[in-house]
């Protein structure tokens, strides 16, 4: 067991010019936003191991798309599962009610079963408050993940497919 992971880079064909985090296993981008000057990028990952499992979101900031911020864990397991993909939003109208410009992640919790589960930043995704009353879609079918929210402008609604 330890508490830090060996981050020196021995990957001969490791990528230098894209994404990658520090450490750790990383699978699909999700929740790739714009916001305030910043590129937000939120992706599976597995922070204690270099293998699938033990989903979490990782995030990520840009100013350019080249040069990234490893902010480290957005989103953690709960008693609803780990992690899987999704997507994020720009609340700009305060549709969902958390305030204007609030980010919002839309996650699968996948545990026993695969729900939705939301998640909320007010401070431009440093941190997030994942939703008290989670998850906010359940299904009874056992591949049910990889939400995908949007605004719709023309009706003043959020949809999603």
């Amino acid at each position: 067991m330890s508490e830090t992971f060996d981050k020196t880079n021995r990957e001969k064909f490791r990528p230098l010019y894209h994404h990658v985090p520090e450490y750790g296993w990383m699978n699909d981008p999700n929740g790739m936003v714009y916001l305030d000057g910043e590129y937000h990028l939120f992706y599976q990952w597995n922070p204690y191991g270099s293998v699938w499992g033990n989903m979490h979101w990782g995030h990520a900031v840009s100013k350019d798309l080249v040069h990234w911020e490893h902010l480290g864990m957005a989103i953690d397991p709960d008693e609803l599962g780990t992690v899987f993909s999704g997507n994020c939003v720009i609340d700009k109208e305060n549709v969902a009610g958390f305030g204007k410009d609030i980010m919002i992640a839309f996650y699968t919790s996948a545990g026993e079963e695969q729900s939705q589960s939301i998640a909320y930043s007010t401070d431009k995704g440093r941190t997030f408050h994942k939703y008290n009353k989670n998850p906010i879609v359940r299904a009874e079918i056992p591949d049910f993940r990889d939400p995908n929210v949007f605004y719709h402008e023309p009706t003043k609604k959020n949809g999603s497919w």
